[in-house]
């Protein structure tokens, strides 16, 4: 019991002198009764608001879904071009190397020219040599043509 209800017996129920008959007052039915139509109001706000919530829900769904797919299908796509931007992104290396392999081999080639003409140059007086130590280690004497 609240002090309230306790402190309401002790109120006086109306002046001295003939008493009037009568209920005493329902203070819990009247604000039930006066809150009453607030709370059914409420209670449609209640329900448009869970009918709004699953709408709401619903779309999600959708959106989450939708975006699923997108997501699937920007994937797939990103990977179908990828082989094409690999092989645009690696073009420059290649040309790049090729260019280098290509001065390798032309410094290479003058390299091999030069020795090649030095044993052009050479061979004449390599062959004399090798003959001359043929012919030594065969026990033949040389007849004075090793200069």
């Amino acid at each position: 019991m609240s002090l309230r209800d306790f402190l309401e017996r002790f109120r006086p129920a109306g002046t001295p002198g003939a008493s009037a008959t009568g209920v005493p007052a329902d203070r819990t039915a009247e604000r039930a009764a006066e809150l009453e139509p607030a709370f059914a109001q409420l209670t449609d706000v209640q329900q448009e608001a869970a009918r709004i919530r699953a709408a709401a829900d619903e779309a999600a769904t959708a959106v989450r879904q939708d975006a699923a797919r997108e997501a699937a299908e920007f994937v797939a796509a990103a990977r179908e071009r990828a082989p094409e931007i690999r092989r645009q992104a690696a073009e420059p290396v290649l040309r790049e190397a090729r260019r280098e392999a290509d001065a390798f081999r032309a410094v290479g080639d003058l390299a091999a020219s030069a020795v090649r003409e030095r044993g052009r140059e050479h061979m004449p007086d390599l062959v004399v040599r090798a003959v001359a130590d043929a012919l030594r280690l065969a026990g033949i004497p040389d007849e004075g043509k090793t200069p």
